[in-house]
């Protein structure tokens, strides 16, 4: 049963909240202490609460229909399934600043009691947990035992893997029985687990469409998922350098569902604009805004359609104009 509503959290304590856990990520990697043992904090405490989810992603999530269709709807099957027969295996693909990780943060918020912060969210960067391509053997063993290691302690565990394009090659095929419908794997029961995978792999081919869709007079909002899935796949199938690289994962359809985030556009980038207002207390004003819109880069040359950055700088140009 889900928790008691928690609200929309504003959206700077999340963004602080994610570097706070990617610090205490890198701390964590030890595999001397991979299960946890604080007494009673160390049950699950996964706790959904669905309506703050929804609520949060309306309001922050700018231009976003599909990824917040989609999500949504495929965390609340899994959830309410009683006895899935396998994990949930989300692939986030799409644009810098699109609202990628924003929405991984989400998740771990509305989906656990402990937030970004429950010993049961783990969170891998390449920078930080797998810099060295040439130890990838090691890692592999490290991250096999991590997986297993927490997943025996709870099995509603969420696993976030940032930056899928710059994993060392072979590295995520130490993943793939994890990911199935066997019912045990290692010895341990892993089919209530969520794995979440990030990556800026199809951007460019999500903007294309989008692109082709802008001149074609269609609305964004006509873009369905059909489109974007097979473009999607194809750069991933074909990236040497994507973590998916002959790891078999997208071979052997491992994935529930590939998430598309489309570019943003002027109005997309004001309207993060007013919410990093809004956040930091502040009424509107519209000479900060138009500021920021002024010094923010679009694309292409000709249309300058696309903020290149999309909403990623938007809190920093802010500071500037104050």
């Amino acid at each position: 049963m889900a928790a008691a509503t928690r609200g929309c959290l504003p959206r700077g304590s999340l963004l602080l909240g994610l570097l706070g856990l990617v610090s205490a990520a890198a701390a964590a990697w030890d595999l001397t202490s991979l299960r946890c043992n604080f007494g009673t904090f160390c049950e699950c405490d996964f706790r959904p609460d669905f309506q703050g989810l929804e609520c949060d992603l309306a309001q922050h999530l700018a231009g976003q229909h599909l990824a917040r269709a989609l999500v949504v709807k495929a965390l609340k099957a899994f959830v309410q399934d009683p006895a899935p027969t396998k994990p949930l295996v989300l692939s986030l693909h799409g644009w810098t600043g699109t609202g990628k990780s924003y929405v991984s943060s989400l998740l771990a918020h509305y989906l656990f009691r402990g937030g970004l912060r429950s010993p049961h969210v783990h969170h891998f960067s390449p920078v930080i947990h797998f810099p060295h391509p040439s130890n990838v053997e090691r890692y592999k063993k490290d991250l096999k035992s991590w997986v297993q290691g927490n997943l025996t302690v709870c099995g509603r565990s969420l696993f976030l893997f940032d930056e899928m394009d710059k994993l060392a090659p072979g590295l995520m095929e130490v993943l793939r029985p994890f990911l199935g419908s066997s019912w045990v794997v290692y010895g341990t029961n892993y089919r209530k687990a969520i794995f979440i995978f990030i990556s800026n792999t199809g951007g460019e081919q999500i903007n294309q469409v989008v692109l082709e869709a802008w001149r074609t007079r269609r609305d964004r909002e006509e873009i369905r998922l059909q489109e974007l899935e097979p473009v999607i796949s194809r750069a991933v199938l074909d990236n040497p350098h994507h973590g998916f690289w002959r790891s078999g994962i997208m071979e052997e359809h491992l994935l529930d569902a590939l998430v598309p985030f489309l570019p943003l556009q002027r109005h997309h980038v004001r309207h993060c604009v007013l919410n990093e207002l809004a956040q930091l207390g502040l009424e509107q004003r519209d000479e900060v805004i138009q500021a920021v819109l002024d010094s923010t880069t679009f694309f292409p040359e000709d249309e300058q359609l696309f903020s290149s950055n999309g909403c990623k700088t938007v809190a920093s140009r802010i500071a500037l104009f104050l």
